[in-house]
C-alpha cells in the first residue's frame, strides 16, 4: 500500500507544502494527496511540481476537488480540463469529485439522468487528458449507497470513471464496508481512511462543519479507535498488491494522529505478512 496524507488536513494551519512534505517523508508516507484548492493557489509557484515532490521521495497520487456537475456544461468542461491540467503538473493520474449534491433517495429520474450524463462528459475530458475521474462514496450524493453507486457506474459507462472508496461513508450509508468493497473492487482506484467515535457523531463530518475553522471536532478519532472495524477492512485491502490510500484527518493534533495511524497500519501489515514470510522460509 502506498499511503498518503491529505493537505486538506492542514486547511486551517499556517504551513507550507514544503513543511508538510518534509514531515510526510520523515514519517514514512509515500505520497501527498493535494486538495485542489491548494494546487490552484500554488499555480504561480512554477518550481512546485511532480519533480519537486519527488525530491522528497513522495508522489501526488490524486487531486481532490468538487466539479460543478450541477452547473452548465461549459463551466463543467472548463473546470474538468483545468483540474486535469493541474493534475498533470503534479504527476497525479487521478482527480476526485463528488457525484452531485443530492442524495440518491431525493433526486428525480430526470435529475439522475442529467447528472450521470454530465459525469460521462467529464470522464471523456479526463480520459483525453490522461486522468481517471473518481467519484467518492459520500452521503448526500449519488454515491451514498452501494446500489446507487453501482447504478451510477453503469449509467455513466466510461472507462475513466473510478471510485474513491471512503470506508467511513460507506458504513455511514448503511452498507457493510467489506461487502461493499468486494462488490466495487473492479472500480476502486483510491481509499480514504478515517473513523468516528459513534454513529451519533457522524454530523461532525458534514461539510459545513469540516470546513469551518471553529467547527466541532469532537467525535473524530484515530483510525483504530472508532466505530468502523478497520482491522477487518484492512485485512481485505492488504490482499491487493497495488493500492493507493490516504489518511483523511480533519481534527486536531494532526501530526501525532497521522504518525500513529500510519505506524499502526505498517505494524498491522507486517503482522499480516509475517506468516506468509515464515511459510516461504
Amino acid at each position: 500500500m502506498r499511503l498518503s496524507l491529505c493537505t486538506i488536513t492542514f486547511r486551517h494551519h499556517l504551513l507550507s507544502l514544503e513543511d508538510i512534505a518534509r514531515w510526510a517523508a520523515a514519517n514514512n508516507f509515500q505520497g501527498i494527496e493535494l486538495w485542489a484548492a491548494h494546487a490552484r493557489n500554488m499555480q504561480h509557484m512554477t518550481d512546485r511540481d511532480a519533480d519537486w515532490m519527488a525530491a522528497f521521495g513522495l508522489s501526488v497520487p490524486m487531486l481532490s476537488d468538487y466539479l460543478p456537475l450541477d452547473e452548465d456544461l461549459a463551466s463543467l468542461r472548463y473546470a474538468t480540463s483545468n483540474l486535469c491540467r493541474l493534475a498533470r503538473r503534479w504527476g497525479a493520474g487521478k482527480v476526485r469529485t463528488f457525484a452531485g449534491k443530492t442524495a440518491s433517495r431525493d433526486i428525480s429520474p430526470e435529475g439522475r439522468w442529467r447528472l450521470s450524463a454530465r459525469l460521462k462528459d467529464a470522464c471523456m475530458i479526463a480520459h483525453d487528458q490522461g486522468c481517471q475521474l473518481l467519484v467518492e462514496t459520500h452521503p448526500g450524493t449519488l454515491a451514498d449507497t452501494l446500489p446507487s453507486t453501482q447504478r451510477l457506474i453503469e449509467e455513466t459507462d466510461h472507462p475513466a470513471l473510478g471510485v474513491n472508496f471512503d470506508t467511513l461513508h460507506v458504513w455511514e450509508g448503511g452498507d457493510d464496508p467489506v461487502a461493499a468493497h468486494r462488490a466495487l473492487l473492479p472500480h476502486i482506484r483510491h481509499y480514504h481512511l478515517k473513523n468516528v467515535r459513534s454513529r451519533a457523531d457522524l454530523a461532525v463530518f458534514e461539510p459545513a462543519n469540516v470546513y469551518a475553522a471553529a467547527g466541532k471536532r469532537t467525535g473524530m478519532t484515530a483510525l483504530f479507535d472508532g466505530a468502523v472495524d478497520y482491522l477487518e477492512f484492512l485485512d481485505e485491502v492488504f490482499q491487493r498488491d497495488d493500492v493507493d490510500a490516504s489518511l483523511e484527518w480533519f481534527g486536531g493534533d494532526c501530526f501525532s494522529i497521522l504518525a500513529n495511524d500510519a505506524r499502526n497500519m505498517r505494524l498491522l501489515k507486517a503482522d499480516r505478512d509475517a506468516p506468509i514470510r515464515a511459510g516461504v522460509a
